[in-house]
C-alpha cells in the first residue's frame, strides 16, 4: 500500500472525484446572406458554419490534447434560426447534432445576458475554466454574439468589455487559464480589459480574422498580429 493509500485509509484526507478541467467555446452568431450581398467588397460570412466548424475544430484539438476534459459548448441561436430559414435548411438541429456527435454540453443562449449566465453556470463544483475559446464577430471593445443579422452591418447583441466585470463572475477562471478570442480586432482593446478583469490574459489580435482556413480543419487566423 503506498503512502497515499495509507493516509486516506488512516482517515486523514478524503479523495475527490478526478477532474479533467473544464473547457468554454463561444460561438456567435451568423450573417444573413441577403444583408451581406447589399454590402459589396465589404461583405463577408459567407459560409454559415464559420464559427461552427471553428468551435469543432478547437474540440477536436482538446479532445485529442486532453482526453476527459469537459467541454461546455455555447451557440447563440437566433442568428442560425434566421439563416437556417435564409437557406432552407435546419442549421439548429445540426448543430445539436455535432454536439452529439463530438460528445459536448451543448448550451443555446438566446442573448448577451444568457451567454453571461451560461459562462457562469458552466463551471460545477469544484471545477475551474481552464481554457476559453470565442469565435465570432467582434471589435476592439466586444464579442458581436449577432451582426449583420437583424440589421444590416450593425450588431444587437454584444458583451462589452465594460460589462465584463459585472456580468462574469472573476473566481470561475483558473489561475493559469487559457482564453482565446478569434473575433476581428480584440486585442486593440478587449483582451487588455479581460486581464485587467479577470487576472488572465485573453489573446486577441489586433486586426481583422479570417476564417479560410477552418474548412480545412485549422483555427481562423489573424491579419496582424496576436497580443495578450
Amino acid at each position: 500500500m503506498n503512502l497515499m493509500r495509507l493516509i486516506v485509509a488512516a482517515g486523514l484526507v478524503a479523495l475527490s472525484p478526478l477532474s479533467h478541467g473544464l473547457e468554454v467555446i463561444l460561438a456567435g452568431g451568423v450573417a444573413l446572406r441577403s444583408w451581406e450581398n447589399f454590402r459589396g467588397p465589404s461583405a463577408h460570412d459567407n459560409w454559415w458554419a464559420n464559427f461552427i466548424r471553428a468551435s469543432t475544430v478547437q474540440i477536436a484539438l482538446t479532445q485529442a490534447k486532453k482526453p476527459g476534459e469537459r467541454i461546455v459548448w455555447i451557440v447563440y441561436r437566433p442568428s442560425y434560426i434566421t439563416r437556417s430559414k435564409e437557406n432552407k435548411t435546419d442549421f439548429v438541429s445540426r448543430i445539436r447534432e455535432t454536439a452529439g456527435k463530438y460528445g459536448v454540453k451543448l448550451v443555446y443562449v438566446d442573448s448577451a445576458a444568457e451567454a453571461y449566465e451560461a459562462i457562469n453556470k458552466a463551471p460545477r463544483k469544484g471545477e475551474r475554466i481552464n481554457s476559453f475559446y470565442y469565435f465570432g464577430h467582434s471589435n476592439p471593445h466586444a464579442f458581436m454574439l449577432d451582426y449583420s443579422n437583424d440589421i444590416i452591418g450593425a450588431s444587437t447583441e454584444w458583451m462589452h468589455e465594460n460589462d465584463l466585470a459585472t456580468h462574469i463572475r472573476r473566481d470561475i477562471f483558473a489561475p493559469d487559464a487559457e482564453c482565446w478570442s478569434y473575433g476581428c480586432y480584440t486585442g486593440q482593446s478587449m483582451s487588455a480589459k479581460w486581464k485587467e478583469v479577470f487576472g488572465v490574459p485573453l489573446w486577441g489580435n489586433l486586426e481583422s480574422t479570417r476564417y479560410q482556413p477552418v474548412g480545412e480543419g485549422r483555427l481562423p487566423a489573424g491579419a496582424g498580429r496576436w497580443v495578450r
